[in-house]
């Protein structure tokens, strides 16, 4: 399967706080997995500490929408999260699925939707 986005659609009343205590390891594990991992760790803290504040007040977090093959999307609207590559690949399922697993570890209730953007976000 490919696809050009990957979409975390949280369900049964779950907010963005909820994603708060485990954003550091899906941002790290997004950058990891895509080889756009800061060089500096002070850049990589600043990052997380930045989201990881909007999420604890519930609100809608930066992400990591630098120029790079992919991006870390929080996009206004309802309670979702998605990446997004540059082309449609196998890649992008592939880190998808990660990240999934680690939310649903984390007891982050999601679905999973694939190639879901809207033409405001194409």
């Amino acid at each position: 399967m490919k696809a050009t986005s990957g979409h975390f659609v949280l369900k049964n009343k779950k907010d963005y706080r909820d994603v708060s205590r485990v954003f550091p390891e899906v941002l790290t594990t997004f950058l990891e997995e895509t080889d756009q991992m800061p060089e500096d760790e002070e850049v990589l803290q600043m990052f997380i500490h930045l989201n990881q504040a909007e999420l604890q007040r519930n609100g809608k977090p930066e992400g990591y929408n630098r120029k790079g093959r992919m991006r870390l999307i929080f996009p206004l609207g309802r309670k979702e999260f998605y990446i997004r590559g540059m082309t449609k690949s196998s890649e992008v399922v592939r880190i998808t699925e990660k990240l999934s697993r680690i939310l649903t570890k984390a007891g982050v209730d999601h679905e999973v939707e694939w190639n879901a953007l809207s033409s405001v976000e194409e």
